[in-house]
């Protein structure tokens, strides 16, 4: 009997992203193999997300695009996991009946052994822990870049921001032994890694737990002092725990690139009490002032609701104008999505679809406007850029993570370093014509090895979906 084959879907944040590269490490370590491009698999996992309204309703849309396919071959598993089987195991059970297994954010060790138990069984499993049963950096893990690794330095949360609903579905904060974290961080560039992210769901937060104050800014000095990386980035800090001595870290290691990404959610300290975020305004302004003092070319990203309940036009003009003093390179901006479960979603003063799009589309077009701004500046400077894609041209980051587009580079792979300079500049990316130098790296030959051993990751693309659909006929 041939090896079962699988992809992974992912919905959602970093987090998720590098749950699904443990999911697919644990299925390859349980004998499936990853679907070759163009051929059906014989499982579907999806790794789920429950932040915003539009995963819910991808994930219904995509059961019911393979329901026909399930209804003519048996034999094919849906699964599924993530932060949405958490909290709505019950409605997926009611609106998707032959899903063969759901299981939650704290379990995902246990999916192999429900795989196999829905097989012999002929039935449904549902399992949802509500604690965590192993800290998930301990599971097999098949990484989708050969250079450059998320590394998990706590899972959970301690807030209560009235908006979301991850601490109830990823638990309370708990951090990772340092011992651990440091072993991990070694292996990877002992592997070929040149670029580690520390993930958390407040990644600054870091040691509370442990009861070591400092604990993160002594972290990413001790990470980022490692032989052989070369680009070590966080995500995301909270301004509540955001300390001065995570600065001078930041600007005394050379490997801590000049980023930053903190979510501000509202620029109005009104609707920062209400989402019950612990700092105001004043505060976050405070942080950003600090580090361009320690770090002037540092680049700095947010997140921004827009839409919360009780949000007045004084309210949202107080984030335009937290925006135009902030000159983020770069906000992820969100219209509110109301979440059964959370204190915002009984609020009253709900805003309505149509202000609601209006406030989203006038805080995107100011921060283009910005962002354009802020790239154009970049015209004619020289910069050393990571490449992470090789095609008809290359793709690469800056060290602030702005996007840069290049020509190709002969013998140039994926994790390899250029300098080149910018030539021209739009708000979302950049185009550097002139490459004056290529530097080989170890995450470049990294990626070599892969692709030579043909164990390059694929993904799950709209091909290999519209087969599923072409063989079942509907």
């Amino acid at each position: 009997m041939s090896a079962r084959s699988f992809v992974v879907e992912t919905y959602g944040c970093q987090m998720n992203a590098h749950d699904t590269e443990r999911i697919t490490g644990l299925l390859l370590d349980a004998g499936y193999v990853q679907t070759l491009e163009g051929r059906e698999p014989d499982l579907v996992v999806f790794n789920t997300c429950a932040v915003r309204e539009n995963a819910d309703n991808k994930l219904y849309g995509r059961l019911s695009f393979l329901a026909p396919f399930k209804k003519s071959n048996p034999e094919f598993q849906i699964a599924i996991g993530g932060c949405m089987a958490q909290k709505d195991q019950e409605e997926i059970q009611k609106r998707a009946p032959y899903v063969d297994v759901v299981f939650g954010t704290h379990n995902m060790g246990s999916l192999p052994a429900l795989l196999e138990r829905a097989r012999i069984e002929e039935e449904a499993q549902i399992e949802i822990k509500e604690s965590l049963e192993h800290f998930p950096s301990t599971l097999p893990t098949h990484r989708q870049s050969a250079f450059s690794a998320w590394l998990s330095i706590s899972v959970g949360c301690n807030n209560t921001c009235t908006f979301c609903i991850v601490p109830s579905l990823r638990g309370m904060e708990r951090d990772r032994k340092r011992e651990d974290i440091l072993a991990e961080a070694r292996a990877l560039v002992a592997e070929g890694v040149v670029e580690i992210t520390l993930l958390g769901q407040n990644v600054n937060a870091y040691g509370v737990e442990l009861g070591e104050r400092g604990a993160f800014a002594s972290l990413l000095k001790e990470v980022g002092s490692i032989e052989g990386l070369e680009r070590l980035r966080f995500m995301s800090p909270h301004p509540r725990d955001f300390t001065d001595d995570v600065i001078e870290a930041m600007a005394a290691t050379p490997t801590v690139m000049p980023h930053l990404h903190m979510p501000l959610q509202s620029g109005s300290n009104k609707v920062l009490a209400q989402m019950r975020r612990s700092y105001r305004r004043e505060r976050y302004l405070g942080i950003i002032d600090r580090v361009r003092a320690a770090i002037p070319h540092a680049g700095i990203t947010t997140d921004i609701i827009v839409g919360f309940p009780g949000e007045s036009d004084e309210d949202f003009e107080q984030t335009l104008d937290i925006v135009r003093t902030a000159r983020f390179t770069a906000a992820y901006t969100f219209q509110y999505s109301r979440r059964p479960g959370t204190p915002a979603a009984t609020m009253p003063d709900q805003i309505d679809d149509v202000t609601m799009a209006k406030r989203y589309t006038a805080l995107h077009a100011l921060q283009q406007e910005i962002s354009g701004e802020i790239n154009a500046e970049s015209i004619g400077a020289r910069y050393e850029i990571l490449v992470t894609e090789v095609a008809d041209r290359m793709t690469g980051r800056l060290p602030d993570f702005r996007l840069v587009h290049l020509p190709l580079a002969e013998g140039a792979r994926p994790g390899d370093i250029v300098t080149a300079t910018i030539t021209s500049a739009s708000p979302n990316f950049m185009i550097a014509d002139e490459i004056h130098e290529l530097r080989k790296t170890r995450g470049g030959e990294a990626t070599a090895c892969r692709t030579e051993a043909g164990s390059a990751a694929i993904a799950l693309g709209m091909p290999t979906l519209a087969r599923l659909k072409e063989i079942s006929g509907s």
